[in-house]
C-alpha cells in the first residue's frame, strides 16, 4: 500500500498512510479525564515521553516524544518482539508455542488468539480441565469473549487461571514499553481488551508485573497507568493526522 498510488487511483489532492498505534498516540490528545481509568496515579513527568500499549485482534505498541510543547508519536512494531518468559510456568508456555511457531512474539500471547494460546496451554498440557459446556462454547462463539466472559463471570476454573496469567504476562510486558520509552508521563493501554477486563486489571497482578524490574522498580513505581475508555481514540488521531496535513503541519 503506497500513499502516492492511493492517490492516483482514488483521485485524491493527497493520502497519508497513518500506522493504527500512531493514531491512538495522536488520539490521546483528543481525550479528557473522563476517558481514562487509573491503574496506578504515579507522579506524571510534564516533559517527560509517554507509552500506548493496545491489546485486540492484535498487539500494537508506541511512544510519544516530548518535544518541548507538545508529544509527538512514532510508531513501533514492539508487539512482534519476543516473548520473554519470566518464569517456570511462562519458560513452558513458551515451548509449547514453539512447537507451533516458528517465532513466539509477544502478540502470540497478548491479544484476543493470544489469550486461547493461554488457554490451549493450560489444557493441552494438563494444568486444567476444560468442561464439556466449555468445549462447545469455544467452538460456536468467539474464544476469547467466552473465555474471558467464563473468567470474569468466575464461571470456569481454566478460563480463570488463564486471565490470571494473561494479566500478568500483560502488565510485565507495559512495563517493558515504559523503560524501552521512559515513558515517565505515563503508559497507557488502548485496544479492545482492556476495558473489558477493567476490574481484573485493577487487581494487584498487573501493577506487580509492571514494577518487577529489579532496580528499576522506583521508577515503574512512578509512572502513571491508565486504561483507555474511549473507543473512537484511534480514529480521532486519524482525525488529527488528516487536519494537520491539510494545515501542513506534523
Amino acid at each position: 500500500m503506497e500513499a502516492d498510488h492511493l492517490t492516483t487511483l482514488f483521485g485524491f489532492d493527497a493520502v497519508t498512510i497513518v500506522n493504527d498505534l500512531e493514531a491512538n498516540a495522536l488520539g490521546l490528545e483528543a481525550l479528557e479525564a473522563g476517558d481514562f481509568i487509573a491503574l496506578n496515579e504515579g507522579i506524571p513527568d510534564s516533559e517527560g515521553n509517554s507509552a500506548i500499549i493496545s491489546a485486540g485482534t492484535g498487539l500494537g505498541e508506541a511512544g510519544l516524544h516530548f518535544e518541548g510543547k507538545t508529544r509527538r508519536p512514532f510508531a513501533s512494531e514492539g508487539g512482534h518482539s519476543d516473548f520473554a518468559p519470566r518464569n517456570e510456568l511462562e519458560i513452558e508456555l513458551l515451548r509449547y508455542l514453539l512447537r507451533q511457531f516458528q517465532h513466539v512474539s509477544y502478540e502470540r500471547v497478548l491479544s484476543g488468539p493470544g489469550l486461547l494460546n493461554i488457554y490451549k496451554f493450560l489444557r493441552d498440557t494438563g494444568r486444567a480441565e476444560e468442561p464439556a459446556w466449555l468445549g462447545k462454547d469455544l467452538q460456536e462463539a468467539d474464544p476469547s469473549a467466552v473465555i474471558t466472559q467464563a473468567a470474569l463471570a468466575g464461571k470456569s476454573e481454566i478460563c480463570m487461571h488463564t486471565l490470571d496469567l494473561f494479566v500478568s504476562i500483560f502488565g510485565a510486558e507495559a512495563g517493558n514499553l515504559a523503560l524501552k520509552v521512559k515513558a515517565t508521563n505515563g503508559v497507557f493501554l488502548g485496544g479492545g481488551i482492556a476495558p473489558r477486563i477493567i476490574e481484573k486489571l485493577k487487581g494487584p497482578a498487573f501493577m506487580k508485573a509492571f514494577t518487577a524490574k529489579g532496580r528499576m522498580r522506583d521508577l515503574l513505581e512512578a509512572i502513571p497507568v491508565r486504561v483507555i475508555r474511549n473507543e473512537m481514540t484511534a480514529l480521532l488521531g486519524a482525525a488529527i493526522c488528516a487536519k494537520r496535513a491539510v494545515s501542513g503541519t506534523r
